[in-house]
């Protein structure tokens, strides 16, 4: 019965792993998924992609953290924090220096212009016309030749401007 509550507290708090061992895996997996997610930004839907990576990832940290993974707890905080330093540093660095921000954050692409289409914009984002006539109806625009410009945002949604009356 004694044993049900003993606890080894070294193992506990005290990481079986090295602290920069640990900063430097948190580094190298946020740094590969932010490139390869980078260009994915489509299936990120209505939320940033840097938002949706560290949501993904300190799950899994934490995880580790709470099972078997690691050994001490510390381990885990270690590399949520690192996490989440790297994604305030990236939110940082791209609010601080605007000509750095196009390789954080992709531009807008423009999918509609005047009332056309751009078919090869929408092949690049592998997106349908009909998932794009979809995504304008969900937005009150009935006909495309009555949107003067529609872009694919950063975050993956689109947003539409509508032709004024006197256009």
């Amino acid at each position: 019965m004694i044993a049900l509550f003993k606890i080894d507290w070294h193992s506990v708090f005290v990481p079986s792993t090295s602290i920069l061992e640990i900063i430097l895996r948190g580094t190298l997996v946020y740094l590969f998924l932010f490139i390869v997610l980078r260009f994915l930004r489509r299936s990120a839907g209505a939320i940033g992609i840097s938002d949706l990576l560290v949501v993904v990832v300190i799950a899994d940290a934490a995880q580790n953290a709470m099972g078997s993974k690691y050994e001490s707890v510390t381990e885990g905080v270690v590399l949520v924090s690192t996490i989440v330093a790297w994604d305030y540093f990236f939110d940082w660095l791209a609010f601080r220096f605007p000509s750095i921000r196009p390789i954080l954050r992709p531009r807008a692409l423009l999918l509609i212009k005047d009332g056309k289409v751009l078919s090869r914009h929408l092949r690049r984002e592998m997106i349908s016309e009909d998932e794009l006539l979809g995504e304008l109806r969900e937005q009150g625009v009935e006909n495309v030749k009555d949107v003067k410009y529609s872009y694919m945002e950063s975050d993956g949604h689109i947003s539409v401007v509508q032709k004024s009356t006197k256009d």
